[in-house]
Formats: structure tokens, sequence, C-alpha cells
């Protein structure tokens, strides 16, 4: 008999979360679109991904190299809110992280943010995400947060130290540069991303 009613129990939890997260995705995508950004590449193909940095399309469609440094924000979110919060169910960590992450979405694409990713960064031509890209970049950082917690601390680790390899190794570019070229810019480092 309990396991009857835990069950109905379950699938309300599930509908409730996959409306707040749709709630958050909605809203999101409302501000960023009242800033000006455009929901799709301005190319208008309906092709789903773009591996190539240097082209207009990057950041415009779901996926391209940089969807994976989102996975890594929802790695390094669990264990950062895991060390600051620990008293918090997973839940609630889990809502902070994908807060966090739809905040981060919107400051990326300001003016300010934008600027400073042209004039510090190898991304000469970003103009900023398409919202289909910055909402999938959310759903990214949600996936890496739940990997994160379903996976020992040392396996996600080297999963984000194997993550930040391969991005290094395939388009001179990771989440730890991307973070030290916004904050603190290295012109070798920048010399070294633009002789790829």
């Amino acid at each position: 008999m309990n396991d009857e009613i835990a069950r109905p129990c379950r699938k309300s939890r599930v509908v409730q979360h996959t409306f707040v997260f749709a709630a958050i995705l909605l809203i999101t995508a409302v501000v960023l679109h009242l800033s000006g950004r455009v929901f799709w590449c301005q190319c208008g193909t309906c092709v789903p991904w773009s591996w190539d940095i240097w082209s207009q399309h990057n950041s415009q469609h779901l996926v391209d190299p940089y969807f994976f440094t989102h996975v890594l924000h929802g790695i390094a979110l669990y264990g950062l809110l895991h060390w600051l919060w620990k008293s918090a169910p997973v839940s609630k960590r889990f809502w902070a992280s994908i807060l966090l992450e739809a905040g981060w979405e919107i400051l990326e694409n300001s003016p300010l943010i934008i600027e400073r990713y042209r004039e510090a960064t190898i991304s000469l031509d970003y103009y900023g995400d398409s919202i289909a890209n910055s909402l999938f970049d959310i759903v990214a950082c949600a996936a890496g947060f739940l990997l994160a917690a379903r996976m020992k601390p040392s396996h996600s680790i080297l999963l984000f130290l194997a993550t930040e390899l391969l991005l290094v190794l395939t388009i001179r570019d990771c989440l730890t540069l991307n973070v030290v070229m916004l904050v603190y810019p290295l012109d070798a480092i920048k010399d070294w991303q633009m002789a790829f």
C-alpha cells in the first residue's frame, strides 16, 4: 500500500520539477529576448550543432564545443554548493545551481561581458549567444550537476579534468582558460590560442 501511495507522489514531484525548470528557461528566454538576443542562428539552418569555434555559428546553435564547459559548470557548482551548503538537500542545491547558471547566461549576454570576451579572449567575433544556445547551456549545467550528484567525487574530478584536456586539445580553450582570460587576460595564452 505504501508503495502505491509513493508512486503518485514521485510522479507529482517530477511534474513539479519539470514545471519549475521550464519556468526558469522561459523567464531566461524572455529576459534574453528583451535584451535583444535572437532565438536562433541568423543563418537559418536547422542543424542543431556547430563545431567550428571560429565561425559565425558558434554559440548560435544548440550544441557547440562550449556546451561541454557548461556541463562542467554543473559539476563545479555541485561540488561548490556541496561544500558551502552541505546541510541543504540536493534538490535545493540543484535549483540554486540552475538559477546561478540562468543568471550567468543573462550576464554573459550583456554588452559588458560580450565586449570583454571580444577584447580579452579569442572570441573576436563574439556577439552573444542565441536564446536557444543559452537555454541549452542551462540544460548542460543541469546535466553536469545531476552527473556529479550520482558520481563519486573522484570520478567527477576525473571527468572534469578529462573534459578540460579534450577541449584544450581540440579547440585550445576550456573552462579554466576561459575564466583566466575573462578575469586576468594573458597575451601568451591568447597568442597560443590564436595560432590554432
